[in-house]
């Protein structure tokens, strides 16, 4: 008699963002080495490669601007969204807006995205 493993789920993101902030997490803990020993992360529905080639693609498409670009890495890297109301992130605010809105309808065709 054989045992059947329960098939591994993978979490879906909520939004465009989190996809975001994992991916810039995920890429800066792999290409610092930084491994967590006796940590599981959760499980997720694509590889840090397939967002870098989604992204990549929406640019080279022209779906993605060089603005669009800039304004995710920045504020990315700071790991919090530009905020509309503070007057010096206000452009910043429409560009993550419009970037993000991007990513998440070519996400969502993925199946990346709930």
């Amino acid at each position: 008699m054989t045992q059947t493993q329960p098939a591994i789920t993978a979490e879906k993101f909520q939004n465009a963002e989190q996809l975001w902030f994992w991916f810039l997490h995920s890429r800066a803990m792999r290409s610092n080495n930084f491994i967590r020993p006796r940590v599981t992360p959760t499980r997720r529905p694509c590889e840090i490669l397939d967002v870098e080639t989604l992204v990549t693609k929406l640019y080279l498409a022209g779906k993605l601007s060089d603005e669009h670009l800039s304004v995710m890495k920045t504020f990315g890297d700071r790991r919090r969204a530009p905020h509309q109301h503070i007057w010096a992130e206000n452009r910043a605010a429409n560009q993550w807006t419009c970037a993000m809105n991007i990513l998440s309808a070519a996400a969502k065709q993925r199946g990346w995205i709930e």
